[in-house]
């Protein structure tokens, strides 16, 4: 589209919004009706250790949302010359699960409990066992079930539930309701019904723990709506949410609020039967829409949904390449220490490429864990970052570089085998995050790590909030009943460009002979979590 015509698409609202809360990045994307992104905007953020507990304060939730905001209308100020008024479709997702908690005042009644938090044993085990039906550490009931447990005195005020996307579309629309994909971990879904599941409802409530409340749990959980349905239109209120500048107008078709997951299968055409997706960032995740059910229950395995509600085995590990960041973070510091004016992106491009030009199949010897939190695939309880070596291991930048990538793809690899062994089949599987801005690196490894084809999307930098920017523009689609993997066959990805890499089996070996050592030396991040205490216990 020339730039007059985005011009004019921009003064008419002929636009749309998606905007995904990431763990480190709150990234806002505009496109225009035809899916081209036209302008986009950040803003950096982490979570933080308070009391145990990893969380974002809710202010910089708003701080988030309006800063990447206000950089994305400078920057269709400044390339197009015109101000953003109206934006006819628009969507927000977020990272998955978690635990939001409000009283019948819309308080807050304990700082927001994120996915990263593995606290939850005790209730994940009890609820699997209940339902026969595996309710992972981070799903939204988990740390209800286990803020009962606990005998937590907030319990009883609760009056509304809720993942992070879910609130922030609750305040721009006054609607407590949620896509089906991100409702899917919250609490288990019934595909028949396309809402929760009524026999595990009946079955919670039955608890005698949770007898002592006044409040039944459907009662609690927003309204679960799948792909294609109205979420709502944006307020007054949520329109100087979003842009305190007043210049934004109220009206705009919201899409259901969707978790990373959904948004991740919309961005990358992986939302039909057969189809996958692997999101690698802070944490790793993959998501093979299924063709028949499992055959058993796998505590590795979460049961969630498609934005569609069809049913999705995802494998979710909570540490994936942070620990990559941050060396490549010290790398640049050495750089500027000896006066390198060496670009963000060509040191990445620089290391990355070392991982397979100077780098033995197997990283040299090297192991370890880039753990910063606890990962439920390999019951470890805390975040221990580790690089071990023996005395004779190959210790070179190549090396180095390759043991990060292979140790970023390590726990999901455990949960990956399940679905080998249960013959579960994908016709692809996509990879998308920052790692695969760096062509054939990450995709290379990927595969080995995997043993399959991986295959890399133009827009696979672009991800989440892209896919939601698509969700929306689904919703306001009145022109046809396609479903939306036909919707994003025929309309989205029709041009898409694209390039598959296949495993090389020494790279395949390579891999496996650090799983070994991977697998093996787990009781050194154990003892590393024993003899190294938090803050909080040195407290």
């Amino acid at each position: 589209m020339a730039d007059e015509k985005i011009e004019q698409a921009i003064k008419n609202g002929e636009v749309a919004l998606g905007v995904e809360f990431g763990s480190t990045t709150v990234k806002a994307i505009l496109t225009t009706e035809d899916f081209k992104t036209i302008a986009s905007g950040s803003y950096e953020w982490d979570n933080s250790l308070q009391d145990g507990l990893w969380t974002y304060a809710i202010d910089d939730i708003w701080l988030g949302l309006q800063t990447a905001y206000r950089n994305l209308r400078k920057k269709v100020s400044v390339d197009y010359n015109v101000e953003i008024k109206q934006i006819n479709a628009m969507g927000f997702s977020a990272m998955m699960h978690g635990y939001l908690a409000f009283d019948k005042n819309n308080e807050l009644l304990v700082p927001f409990r994120t996915w990263r938090n593995a606290i939850t044993e005790e209730a994940s085990l009890e609820l699997t066992k209940l339902f026969e039906f595996n309710i992972p550490q981070r799903w939204s009931v988990a740390h209800l079930y286990q803020a009962i447990l606990n005998q937590e005195t907030h319990v009883k005020n609760i009056e509304f539930l809720t993942t992070l996307a879910g609130y922030v579309h609750w305040q721009l629309t006054d609607q407590k309701v949620i896509g089906i994909g991100d409702a899917s971990g919250m609490f288990p879904i019934d595909e028949k019904t396309g809402s929760y599941s009524q026999r595990m409802l009946s079955q919670f409530d039955s608890l005698k723990s949770v007898q002592q409340y006044n409040w039944h749990i459907q009662d609690l959980l927003p309204k679960p709506l799948t792909a294609g349905e109205v979420g709502g239109y944006l307020t007054e209120k949520g329109a100087r949410l979003l842009d305190p500048s007043g210049n934004l107008s109220a009206g705009a078709t919201i899409a259901p609020p969707e978790g990373d997951a959904g948004t991740g299968m919309v961005s990358t055409n992986s939302v039909k039967k057969r189809s996958g997706n692997i999101s690698v960032g802070t944490s790793i995740f993959s998501m093979i829409v299924l063709e028949k059910s499992l055959q058993h229950v796998y505590t590795n395995i979460d049961i969630v949904t498609t934005p569609t509600g069809s049913p999705v085995a995802m494998v979710h590990a909570n540490n994936s390449a942070s620990d990559l960041s941050a060396w490549v973070k010290l790398f640049s510091q050495f750089a500027k220490m000896i006066g390198s004016n060496i670009s963000t992106s060509e040191l990445y491009q620089a290391l990355f490429n070392t991982a397979l030009t100077e780098a033995e199949p197997d990283a040299g010897g090297l192991s370890g864990y880039g753990y910063y939190s606890g990962e439920n695939i390999t019951a470890v309880p805390e975040g221990r970052p580790l690089l071990v070596r023996q005395p004779d291991s190959e210790f070179t930048i190549g090396n180095l570089m390759r043991f990060h990538f292979f140790t970023a793809f390590g726990a999901i690899k455990i949960g990956m085998r399940i679905l080998s062994d249960e013959k579960v089949l994908t016709d692809n599987i996509v990879a998308q995050g920052g790692v695969f801005k760096t062509p054939i690196v990450a995709q290379k490894l990927l595969a080995a790590a995997l043993n399959t084809d991986i295959t890399v999307m133009k827009t696979a930098g672009e991800g989440g909030p892209w896919g939601m920017a698509v969700l929306s523009l689904y919703t306001i689609n009145k022109k046809t009943t396609q479903t939306l993997d036909d919707f994003l066959d025929n309309n989205v990805f029709i041009n898409e460009k694209y390039e598959t890499l296949s495993p090389e089996p020494e790279d395949v070996q390579g891999f496996e002979q650090f799983m070994e050592r991977y697998v093996a030396g787990l009781d050194i991040e154990l003892t590393a979590i024993k003899t190294l205490p938090s803050k909080k216990e040195k407290e």
